[in-house]
């Protein structure tokens, strides 16, 4: 009978360790919900020469119920098989038109409703007509996806196609050169019902075999799995083009294949098509499978068929590695018809020792003739910014080192040395020279913003050990002198700089506060006229308008200066300075250069916004906030970032406690730390290795390293070239030193790279057989980031409930704990 008694003891305890927590989705106290609660302003698109903006219209979050419908995860796509689209995509359910006429007061001050939406419009892929009179865009229906055309003039939208259009694959809507028509993904007349994977019987294993050959892939999630998933990707990636007019005339352009990218040349009359092929892989995404490009006339007959690329599952190893052959293919945007591509000049192996990295290829129409040699870049070629037969801007960058290296060539001139206007770290944002503008020109493509001198104009973010000071400078690109315009000096708010039209003298900001709302304004820089408001967006969250919010700057034990933004709770007298607890919210960042990691990007003057991952709501609930805390992670020279990760990682922290402890508004014994995606890899390792905090939340982290063995993060050397980086930084390896509460939060259709499900439940269970305080909440449809309002509800109910009991009331709970039950 003792035995008896023992065993069921035995087993109710068991029991109870194991039983889970049977939870409806839960609600955050009114503080918290009020915010989340707050409309979401639209999103703003001007047209190029002023007249219109439209103001696009969506819910600030979708709901459980959108998340919950029919969903394949196929070769690194989410796909809703009834409607064919991505099952993931952000809809759009409003549109206003707008009459700005360049900043002349209108009678539509508020913009027009547009006709013709359907009723619970789902609206996306929006694409501008080439002279911007009208927008296409999809609309999602409960059977299929239609595309419908806005005309900006009339304010007034009409449907053109049926409920039958593929957006799977994305590039949906592309507008042929004449305005009038449009050339569409359809569903092919021949496509075969999808299996339904959870009814099949098996005819046999699946296998997969290597012949020797080194494929160091990053763990990809919604990869290929079997022959099903390989036949109904297939099916779902099979489309017929149509041309599409206006005027509701239809008629096929080209027979079906698995299309991808579709591009018009510059003068519309060439059109380059990617289509994929087979084999498929079970070890990449779809974006590595064998692909073919084509170039087609604008009546759709083949022109000649320039590339075709196996598929890659075994580049050489490390973040600047690349196929071989022909890539990164576009239409030169200055010239009606001419192809460019790169081509790696050392065999795509970042460790083969090379002058030049990469080539870069023309070839003008009609594609038959020999390519020329345009420019050959010291680093990985990244992308070319037009001007004329004279002028290009060519950007390439090596991640090794952090370099990036501008240049100014003569694309009709190879014998013409290209100069270096610029070589830089690139996270070294004290020296960013800015980004070149651009404009359209007769083709409608962008081009470098030119006057008639050659000279070209910069837009900069202006970073300075000072502060944040945005600005505009012409570069005279034979000497290469600049003249700085303009400087953004607000007083006490940030003005981001969107775009000028040194033509017009016309320059289009954006204007925000911490209390008052991001509103665009025209102004003139050389005239000095403006602002003139284009938008009267009011802040909708009220109860924190008036917080003190400053950015603070810190020093770490080994004198690197740190920043963050810190917040005080609403309604806090700092001349009283009561101890209250505090949150510590980061993320860190790798860096090759003490220099770069010191550098300041953050604004005080920015716009106080709480969004669904922010910890800013607690400042409601009398909790100081240090947001964006600085967690730099550097590797000078040989050195790697991740040699010292956990070092530099408590380091961080205590320099951050430390200096909001300094100044008097914390209680340092009640401090939380939180921290999303490779910020609670931070979060577990920081409760794994110091005694700093009261309590910590991990939202979607990785915490096995050695379940990501060919790298994570900007880690690219595999697990056998360093086990002991990888075990050092695995919080799972180092389970039995969590003493600290920790809260683990993760999406149960997380398909980051890396961020399995998996790490948190496997984590969880780790820590749970140690006797450690832990709770795993696994949020239902969510992916890497969180989508349903249900959703993120309950997730700020649970990080409320656990701040509260493990940091507001540490005392209480600890005393609980130590005279309580066993």
């Amino acid at each position: 009978m003792k035995k008896f008694f023992v065993t069921l003891f035995t087993l109710v305890l068991f029991m109870g360790l194991n039983a889970q927590e049977k939870l409806t989705y839960q609600k955050p106290s009114s503080e918290i919900l009020e915010l989340v609660d707050a409309p979401m302003a639209p999103s703003v698109w001007i047209t190029d020469d002023g007249q219109y903006m439209l103001l696009l219209y969506r819910d600030t979050y979708k709901t459980i119920a959108e998340l919950s419908e029919t969903e394949l995860r196929l070769a690194g796509l989410r796909i809703n098989p009834k409607t064919n689209i991505g099952s993931r995509t952000n809809y759009y359910n409003n549109i206003l038109v707008k009459r700005i006429g360049n900043g002349k007061n209108t009678d539509d001050k508020d913009g027009i409703q547009v006709a013709g939406l359907p009723e619970n419009p789902r609206l996306a892929n929006f694409s501008w007509s080439p002279d911007q009179t009208k927008m296409a865009f999809t609309n999602t229906t409960a059977d299929g996806v239609e595309v419908m055309v806005l005309d900006l003039e009339t304010a007034k939208a009409t449907t053109l196609t049926k409920a039958s259009v593929n957006a799977n694959m994305r590039d949906v809507i592309n507008w042929f050169k004449d305005g009038n028509n449009l050339l569409v993904k359809m569903l092919p007349e021949d496509r075969k019902p999808l299996i339904d994977v959870s009814e099949t019987v098996p005819a046999g294993p699946t296998i997969s075999a290597n012949d020797g050959k080194k494929a160091q892939n990053r763990t990809y999630q919604d990869l290929l799995k079997n022959p099903n998933d390989e036949f109904n990707f297939e099916q779902l990636a099979r489309s017929e083009l149509y041309k599409v007019g206006l005027d509701g005339t239809v008629s096929k352009w080209m027979d079906t294949d698995m299309f991808t990218s579709i591009s018009f040349s510059p003068d519309g009359n060439y059109v380059m098509v990617e289509s994929l092929n087979k084999p498929f892989s079970y070890l990449v995404p779809y974006y590595r499978f064998p692909t073919t490009t084509t170039i087609y006339d604008k009546s759709g007959q083949m022109v000649k068929t320039v590339l075709e690329v196996p598929l890659i599952e075994d580049l050489p190893k490390g973040f600047m590695a690349t196929r071989t052959g022909m890539r990164s293919l576009s239409w030169r945007s200055d010239k009606p018809a001419s192809l460019v591509y790169a081509m790696a000049m050392d065999g795509g192996d970042p460790e083969n020792e090379v002058p030049y990295r990469d080539e870069i290829f023309q070839l003008d129409a009609p594609f038959d003739g020999q390519s020329k040699s345009l420019i050959k870049t010291k680093n990985r070629f990244q992308y070319i910014q037009w001007g004329n037969d004279e002028m290009a801007i060519a950007h390439d960058y090596w991640w090794n080192d952090r370099n990036t290296k501008t240049y100014l060539f003569n694309p009709s001139n190879a014998n013409k040395a290209p100069q270096i206007i610029s070589d830089r770290n690139y996270q070294d944002v004290y020296s960013d020279p800015g980004n070149f503008i651009t404009k359209r020109n007769k083709y409608g493509s962008w081009v470098l913003a030119l006057d008639n001198k050659n000279d070209a104009y910069l837009i900069g973010e202006g970073y300075t050990k000072e502060g944040q000071f945005p600005f505009v400078e012409k570069m005279n690109l034979k000497t290469q002198a600049k003249t700085r315009l303009y400087t953004s000096r607000l007083e006490g708010k940030l003005e981001r700089l969107i775009e000028y039209d040194p033509a017009k003298d016309q320059l289009l900001v954006r204007v925000e506060s911490p209390s008052e709302y991001p509103n665009y304004y025209y102004k003139s820089i050389i005239k000095r006229k403006g602002p003139i408001q284009l938008t009267q967006f009011e802040n909708p969250y009220k109860s924190i308008q008036n917080v003190h919010k400053e950015v603070i700057t810190y020093k770490r034990d080994d004198g690197l200066e740190l920043t963050g933004t810190l917040y005080l709770p609403v309604g806090y007298n700092m001349e009283q300075k009561e101890k209250m607890p505090m949150i510590l919210w980061a993320y860190p960042r790798e860096f090759k250069d003490k220099n770069s990691a010191s550098q300041n990007t953050q604004n005080p003057n920015e716009f106080t916004y709480p969004y669904w991952g922010s910890p800013i709501y607690w400042v409601t609930k009398g909790y100081v906030v240090l947001d964006d805390a600085s967690f730099p992670i550097i590797g000078e020279g040989d050195e790697q970032p991740n040699d010292t990760f956990r070092s530099q990682l408590v380091a961080n922290a205590k320099a951050a406690i430390d200096a909001v402890d300094a100044l008097g508004y914390i209680d340092r014994e009640r401090v939380a730390v939180g921290g999303h995606s490779y910020g609670a890899f931070m979060v577990a390792n920081l409760l794994s290795h110091s005694d700093l905090f009261a309590a910590g939340i991990a939202r979607s982290g990785a915490y096995n390293r050695t379940l990501t063995p060919f790298g994570f993060q900007s880690e690219e050397r595999n697990y056998w070239e360093a086990p002991e980086v990888y075990y050092t930084m695995s919080p799972f390896m180092h389970a039995d030193k969590m003493k600290t509460p920790l809260l683990l939060i993760h999406g149960e259709a997380d398909n980051n790279s890396g961020t399995y499900p998996m790490q948190s439940e496997r984590y969880f269970n780790a820590l749970k057989g140690l006797g450690a305080t832990v709770r795993l909440v696994m949020l239902p449809k969510e992916s890497h980031g969180y989508r349903a309002k249900e959703s993120i509800l309950h997730l700020l109910w649970e990080q409320d409930q656990w701040l509260e009991k493990y940091v507001k009331q540490k005392e209480e709970t600890m005393s609980d704990n130590t005279s309580g039950s066993h």
